[in-house]
């Protein structure tokens, strides 16, 4: 039947007139933006974000822990290095585009557990739903018939007993010719599920004050070295953005002894490390010397702060003298380890007390070795037959222009070479206890033996070892331990604590019966939600027939 023409939906629709909706307005834009700000999936998405962003920081040396590795990577790619420099690739974890989504997390993860933790704890407090009018409808529903005699309240309330003994919280409801008690357990779940999130909300607060507040320094020490807790005697110092020196807890730490064992047994890992141990002696102002250990992944902590080994190597003791012999340079050199056998690398550099400028650029090998083409290597990291090799530059270290340059680094673009494998004269070779003329009648070098009084050809001790040490202070070490407890506490009972509902209805029948119904319903995942009724239903009904034996029959006879 077709409409009358001046019938509503006959009339063509005006051109261009959909549907109008209000402007949401400035207090409008902002209450969706914070909706979205502060919804879980933001949160997750932010939270994947700071992990995404964090991986630059794993990529590319950091400022705040590996300072000569920025500077070392500036000489390998100068032509990446100012592009990663501008967009802070070198200070991630304080760069403006990693504290944004840090702070952008912090406010959505508060903004998402405060409304949950309020509407929680309005559940906690109000009573379980009524029972559903038709039970049959839900997870795990059966039925039983209650024995003879049994009434329905009291059966209502065994029920409630029983499930009060499973740890439900319990309501009873009645009506006429029913009786039902309403069960639920599980708000644990949310409970972890809020912890989890508080906890996580804290550990980034905690965080942020530990980087606030901390530092963390560097120092490498030869044996028989000491260093000084005060901010000048760090090579490298960190320290955070609120950090003041006055709180620094003055102690002495010598490095006694670096023991190291490596193996020798098994061919296959011949020469690997199995231990690294740094035997130490610690000062507290006021207090007498106590001996300490660090060792790799077992710091030793002391005056507010731990102390962690970093590396190790060799520190050849180098003396030159000038043509008279008067000393003109004597100390022990940490060598920079080149490979697992600790070929190593070292700078001297002699800018007084000779005729013109001495830079040596030397190569220590723990157990020299020879290959076919005339080149050495170590091939034992253990100090069975050393060997250090100088080469000699002569001219301007270019330390007179006060500008500081790397003690681990040697520019010779402003030097001549006076003894190089492509010069006249060949690197000036030396054993433990030998010295050598310079070229040009500069003076003399030599590898001093530290232990000379050794027997011949025993080099075991003949070089000093050097340790180095990250020194870090985190004031906030124990609330990180303890919301990191909470977090995973949190997430476990978030993960495996179910939340389920079960009731149970006693209907009286006109014939004088009680009938039981018995059903439930989970809040998300539950697979042992029908077995978890089952055995409630066997249960109560077991209990009902204790309660109510059946009478017993007369016998025939």
């Amino acid at each position: 039947m077709s409409r009358p023409s001046d019938h509503i939906d006959s009339q063509p629709a005006p051109a261009g007139d959909g549907i109008t909706q209000p402007k949401l307005g400035f207090v409008g834009t902002l209450r969706w933006f914070w909706r979205q700000l502060t919804s879980m999936r933001t949160a997750l998405f932010l939270l994947l974000l700071l992990a995404i962003a964090a991986v630059p920081g794993s990529l590319v040396p950091q400022r705040s822990s590996d300072p000569n590795g920025v500077t070392q990577y500036f000489t390998d790619n100068p032509d990446l290095a100012p592009v990663l420099d501008k967009i802070q690739a070198f200070d991630v974890y304080s760069s403006a585009w990693f504290s944004s989504i840090y702070l952008l997390l912090f406010i959505s993860l508060i903004g998402c557990v405060i409304p949950r933790t309020k509407h929680h704890l309005q559940a906690l407090r109000a009573k379980p739903p009524k029972t559903p009018a038709r039970l049959a409808r839900l997870a795990g529903f059966t039925t039983r018939t209650a024995p003879a005699g049994t009434d329905a309240a009291a059966a209502v309330a065994s029920a409630r007993t029983l499930l009060k003994q499973g740890r439900y919280r319990v309501a009873l409801f009645d009506s006429p010719r029913e009786f039902s008690v309403s069960a639920e357990r599980g708000y644990m779940r949310e409970t972890g599920n809020l912890v989890f999130h508080s906890a996580l909300v804290g550990l980034l607060v905690v965080v942020g004050f530990g980087s606030g507040f901390g530092f963390s320094g560097q120092r490498v020490l030869v044996e028989g070295q000491t260093f000084v807790n005060t901010l000048l005697a760090y090579d490298s110092f960190n320290p955070g953005r609120f950090f003041n020196d006055t709180g620094l807890d003055p102690y002495k730490l010598t490095l006694d002894d670096f023991q190291v064992s490596y193996e020798t047994q098994n061919l296959d890992a011949f020469g690997q490390p199995l231990d690294f141990s740094a035997l130490v002696s610690v000062t507290p102002r006021g207090g007498d010397a106590q001996a300490g250990k660090v060792r790799v992944n077992d710091p030793l902590r002391t005056g507010g702060t731990s102390i962690y080994l970093l590396g190790n190597g060799y520190a050849p003791t180098i003396t030159v003298r000038d043509p008279q012999g008067t000393v003109v340079f004597t100390d022990s050199v940490p060598f920079l380890p080149q490979d697992a056998n600790l070929t190593s690398l070292g700078v001297v550099k002699v800018p007084d007390g000779l005729a013109e400028q001495v830079g040596l650029l030397g190569f220590f090998y723990p157990t020299q070795a020879e290959t076919t083409t005339g080149s050495y290597f170590s091939s034992f990291p253990d100090l069975t037959y050393p060997v250090l090799t100088l080469n000699v530059y002569a001219g301007d270290l270019g330390l007179d222009e006060g500008v500081p340059t790397s003690v681990y680094n040697l520019n010779t673009d402003h030097m001549e070479p006076l003894a190089t494998r492509t010069s006249d004269i060949k690197p000036l070779e030396l054993k433990p206890g030998e010295t050598q003329e310079l070229p040009n009648g500069l003076g003399s070098v030599t590898f001093e033996n530290a232990t000379p009084d050794a027997a011949e050809g025993d080099y075991s001790e003949s070089v000093p070892r050097f340790a180095s040490f990250d020194i870090h202070h985190d004031p906030t070490q124990g609330w990180v331990l303890l919301f990191a407890v909470l977090v995973l506490g949190g997430l476990l009972t978030s993960l495996f604590v179910p939340r389920r509902r079960l009731w149970v209805k006693a209907i009286e029948q006109a014939d004088g019966s009680v009938r039981l119904e018995y059903a439930g319903l989970a809040r998300g995942e539950d697979p042992a939600l029908e077995s978890a009724v089952a055995a409630l239903a066997d249960r109560h009904t077991t209990l009902l027939e204790r309660s109510n034996p059946a009478p017993k029959t007369a016998d025939p006879a």
